[in-house]
C-alpha cells in the first residue's frame, strides 16, 4: 500500500479553499489532519469539508507544528506571514509548500532558503503555472534544445479592470505590493524556469497610479479600490547576466484592450520561439526556407499520474508535490530559484523609487 502522507493546512482562506485544499483532496495518498486558522470558525469549516472526524482544529500555528503525526505543512497565509511559519515549520521538522509569493521581502525568502538548507527540509513555493500542461510541454521542448539558447522574453500579467479588493489584497502592510508582488509573480517565475536562467544582472522598473477612476469598471466593485496606496500597473527591463533581456508588464487596472492572464510569457530562441497565453501555447520556427506556426494540443495527458485527464494546474501541482515528499526527490519550484523572482520584483519596486537601475552581484 502506498504510504499516506498526513498534511497540516494553515491558513483556511480564498487559496486555501480555492486552489490547496481541493486538489490535495484528490490525491488517494494525502490525508488533511489538521487546520489551523486565527478565526477558528475557518479552520472548522475546512475540516468539516476536506477532513475527517479525527481532524483536529488549531488558531494557533505553533500548536499544529508541534503534532509529530504531521510530515507536510501548507502554508497559505498573508504574504507577511509566510517567512515565519515556513521558517518554524522546517525547524519543527516539517516539509513546506508556501503560496506564492515566497515571502514579502527578498530578506525573508533569502531566510527560507538557509532553513531549508540547514534543516534538510523541503521547501517549495506555490507557482502552478509552472504545471500548465502548455508550461510543461514548453519545459521540454526547450530542455532538449528545440528552442535554442533564450535570449529576448516577455512576461505580461495585465489585468484591465481587476483589481482584488478583498481580504488582505490591499492591505501594503500585510502584502507588500499591488500586481508586481501578485501576479507578475506568477509570469516572472515561468519565465525565468523556462529560460533556466537565475542570474540577472541588473532591473529598472517603474510602477504606476494613473488611473482617474480605478474602481470604475472594476470586475469587483469598489471596496477600497479607489484609496488603496498600492501600485495599479508596472514595467521593468531585466537583463541577465548573459546578456539575455526581459521585459516584465503587469496590471491589476489599465486602459488598455490587451488583456493577459497571469502566467503569459513569451520567449524567443536561437532556434525557435514559443508563447504561453492561458493554456494555450504556440510555437514558432523556420523551416525549409519558411515560416512555421502551430498550436500545441495540451488539453490532456502527458503528466505521468493524471494521464489522458484534464487536471487543473494546482491538482498537478499538488500530485508533483507529495510524489517529491513520497519518493524523496527534490519538488518542480526549487526555494533559490523562488527567491531570485522575489529580488527581481523588490528591485522593480526599489528602481521604481529611486529612479536608478538596481544592480546584482
Amino acid at each position: 500500500m502506498e504510504r499516506i502522507v498526513k498534511v497540516g493546512i494553515i491558513g483556511c482562506g480564498g487559496i486555501a479553499n480555492h486552489k490547496h485544499m481541493p486538489a490535495l483532496s484528490k490525491l488517494k495518498n494525502v490525508k488533511m489532519v489538521a487546520f489551523c486558522d486565527i478565526i477558528e470558525e475557518r479552520a472548522i469549516a475546512a475540516r468539516e469539508e476536506y477532513g475527517d472526524a479525527d481532524a483536529k482544529v488549531y488558531v494557533d500555528y505553533k500548536e499544529l507544528l508541534s503534532d509529530p503525526e504531521i510530515e507536510v505543512v501548507h502554508v497559505l497565509t498573508p504574504n507577511r506571514e509566510h517567512a515565519d511559519i515556513s521558517i518554524d515549520a522546517l525547524y519543527a521538522g516539517k516539509h513546506v509548500m508556501c503560496e506564492k509569493p515566497m515571502a514579502k521581502t527578498a530578506a525573508d525568502a533569502r531566510r527560507m532558503c538557509e532553513a531549508a538548507e540547514a534543516t534538510g527540509r523541503k521547501l517549495t513555493i506555490g507557482y502552478q503555472h509552472r504545471h500548465k500542461g502548455a508550461s510543461i510541454y514548453a519545459k521540454r521542448y526547450i530542455d532538449e534544445g528545440k528552442l535554442g539558447e533564450a535570449y529576448y522574453a516577455n512576461c505580461r500579467a495585465i489585468r484591465r479592470r481587476g483589481t482584488p479588493n478583498w481580504g488582505v489584497f490591499l492591505n501594503e502592510e500585510e502584502q507588500g505590493g499591488g500586481p508586481i508582488i501578485d501576479i507578475a509573480t506568477h509570469s516572472l517565475d515561468l519565465t525565468l524556469y523556462l529560460m533556466n536562467n537565475y542570474e540577472p544582472e541588473l532591473v529598472v522598473g517603474k510602477t504606476h497610479k494613473g488611473l482617474e477612476h480605478p474602481e470604475e469598471g472594476n470586475i469587483w466593485g469598489d471596496n477600497g479600490v479607489s484609496t488603496t496606496p498600492l501600485e495599479e500597473a508596472a514595467c521593468a527591463f531585466i537583463r541577465m547576466k548573459n546578456g539575455a533581456t526581459i521585459m516584465l508588464e503587469t496590471s491589476w487596472a489599465l486602459n488598455t484592450d490587451d488583456e493577459y492572464q497571469e502566467g503569459s510569457c513569451r520567449l524567443c530562441g536561437s532556434r525557435a520561439g514559443l508563447s504561453i497565453r492561458r493554456n494555450e501555447l504556440k510555437l514558432n520556427s523556420v523551416e525549409f526556407d519558411r515560416r512555421v506556426d502551430s498550436v500545441v494540443n495540451t488539453e490532456a495527458g502527458g503528466v505521468a499520474f493524471y494521464d489522458g485527464e484534464n487536471p487543473t494546474p494546482a491538482e498537478i501541482e499538488a500530485a508533483r508535490w507529495i510524489q517529491a515528499v513520497v519518493e524523496d526527490t527534490e519538488p518542480v519550484v526549487l526555494p533559490r530559484q523562488a527567491l531570485v523572482v522575489s529580488e527581481i520584483l523588490e528591485a522593480i519596486y526599489e528602481s521604481s523609487k529611486t529612479g536608478k537601475a538596481v544592480y546584482f552581484e
